[in-house]
């Protein structure tokens, strides 16, 4: 049976149905994201000026803000300004423009993440090749991996949902464009597209975070080694990536490790893993670094003058 593809509006539930609980939301989650610019912002700033933040762990830190603000981008504001809306509304075009690029931030996230991780073994248990090792051409060749690995992603994702046919109900029960909801929607089977969406995320969750486990796995059996004070330096440079890593891996693990249903929950969930996660990341890296409090610092202070 042939189904027409009439559907060129999609309309949003959106986080709560009351209007007065919704314009609290708007007031509490604009500044977050205003929040979420400034900070990472900041990061990319001071480590592109800074004489003192050259080495490889601040350039993959400076583009892991870079991609928070794009991947935050992609939902933020329009979740704020529906906060005010009667009506939340977005073209299925304009919903499969979101889901190609949340995904595709996503999961230059998680491999820059992972590139971190390896960054972190290396220093630690390899520091005499460190600078050999993660030369700036290699540093170079995993960002630019990593950017090709979420293309390729969201490609796979998006192939598979654009021709799918789309005749009603228009409704999302969410606040945002993602592929389990907008699958719901569509008026034919979709079991074997729901299959390559789970294999295609959840495959390369599994991967990633096995090597992020590894890795730290490994650090922590070559630290026994090393004295007291030499294993207090070391945990204290992974300590950062290892609550930035439970932060996005935490919140995304209970939403698509699980069935999806259209629990409250659910939605606040999604909530702080796209909107508040983010904003502490950059909190996160700057609160124990020294180095990057004080370009930020010195940053502040040449632009005053």
């Amino acid at each position: 049976m042939v189904h027409e593809n009439n559907v060129t509006e999609l309309i949003f539930t959106g986080l709560f149905q009351d209007p007065e609980v919704q314009k609290v939301c708007f007031v509490l989650f604009l500044p977050v994201y205003l929040a979420t610019l400034l900070g990472n912002g900041l990061i990319v700033v001071a480590v592109s000026i800074s004489k003192t933040l050259h080495s490889p762990m601040y350039f993959f830190l400076s583009s892991l803000s870079l991609v928070e603000i794009c991947y935050s981008s992609t939902v933020a504001p329009k979740f704020i300004t529906d906060l005010l809306a009667k009506v939340k509304t977005i073209s299925l075009k304009g919903c499969l423009t979101q889901i190609f690029f949340f995904h595709f931030f996503g999961v230059v996230e998680i491999i820059l993440l992972v590139v971190m991780a390896y960054d972190r073994y290396v220093a630690i248990c390899k520091p005499l090749h460190y600078m050999i090792i993660m030369s700036r051409q290699v540093c170079h060749m995993l960002v630019a991996g990593s950017w090709l690995g979420g293309l390729i992603h969201s490609i796979i994702q998006i192939i598979i949902t654009i021709p799918l046919p789309f005749c009603g109900p228009n409704v999302i029960d969410h606040y945002f464009c993602d592929l389990h909801p907008l699958l719901k929607l569509a008026c034919s089977d979709t079991f074997m597209e729901r299959f390559i969406v789970m294999a295609n995320s959840g495959l390369f969750s599994i991967i990633s975070l096995f090597i992020l486990v590894s890795s730290y796995a490994v650090i922590l059996i070559s630290l026994r080694k090393r004295s007291a004070e030499g294993r207090r330096k070391a945990l204290s440079t992974c300590a950062s990536h290892i609550t930035v890593v439970i932060l996005y891996f935490g919140p995304g693990a209970f939403i698509y490790m699980r069935p999806s249903s259209a629990f409250t929950e659910d939605k606040l969930v999604s909530v702080f893993y796209t909107v508040i996660t983010p904003m502490l990341n950059p909190i996160v890296y700057t609160l124990r670094n020294t180095e990057m409090k004080n370009a930020i610092r010195m940053f502040w202070s040449q632009k005053d003058k």
